[in-house]
């Protein structure tokens, strides 16, 4: 009996060993893309929503994620931009305030499309991927955080996109090391929430109530 408890904790040890090593690859792959800027030619380029301000101006994120779309923009990587998040025909919402940016930065207001009605970047990945379907578009460059852009492009992959990525910044030994490793691994859980979400073994609330937690900073 004792015999067989040993080895039961040792297969359970090595399990949790196992996991841990996956998990902690994931985490450098987050950090790893954030370092490297991907972008190609490609029929869109899409600025991933983050937040706005009370008195309607881009927050900071928001701010540096338009300004390196048009510069992409500018530099002719795509003839057209997507904004996303917020609520649907909401002037505040980020998509709308990214495109009046945009705008006001130089690009043709027909040439930057809205992707609105969605609260996280999943909804991002699937609402952005239904405008560019209507266009008969295929290929995306990302335009997001450098640490946001792994579990972006996932996503938009799963939503059938060919999606590739334009960080805001590839500096990332810039961020602090703490600030920097827990950003990586929150993304990093975010792909493993979003596996487990259909699973009937993990009860939906329990995963709602983890990504609350995980992601309250947002």
């Amino acid at each position: 009996m004792r015999k067989t408890l040993r080895t039961l904790l040792r297969a359970l040890l090595f399990l949790a060993i196992l996991a841990f090593l996956g998990f902690a690859l994931l985490v450098w792959k987050v950090d790893r893309l954030g370092r490297v800027d991907a972008a190609r030619e490609a029929d869109v380029i899409v600025v991933l929503g983050a937040r706005v301000n009370q008195d309607g101006t881009p927050g900071s994120d928001l701010t540096s994620r338009t300004y390196h779309a048009v510069d992409l923009w500018s530099a002719g990587v795509a003839p057209y931009m997507i904004c996303t998040g917020g609520f649907q025909n909401e002037p505040l919402s980020a998509a709308a305030v990214c495109k009046r940016f945009a705008g006001d930065l130089g690009v043709p207001a027909e040439r930057i499309l809205i992707a609105d009605g969605s609260s996280n970047t999943m909804e991002d990945a699937e609402v952005a991927a239904k405008v560019m379907d209507r266009q008969g578009w295929r290929s995306a460059v990302l335009v997001s955080h450098p640490l946001h852009l792994f579990r972006a492009r996932w996503l938009f992959q799963r939503a059938g996109v060919d999606a590739m990525t334009s960080p805001t910044s590839t500096e990332t030994h810039r961020i602090v090391l703490p600030v920097r490793l827990w950003y990586a691994t929150r993304e990093a859980a975010g792909i493993i929430f979003t596996l487990i979400d259909g699973w009937s073994i993990v009860p939906a609330e329990w995963v709602a109530m983890l990504q609350t937690r995980i992601y309250r900073t947002q």
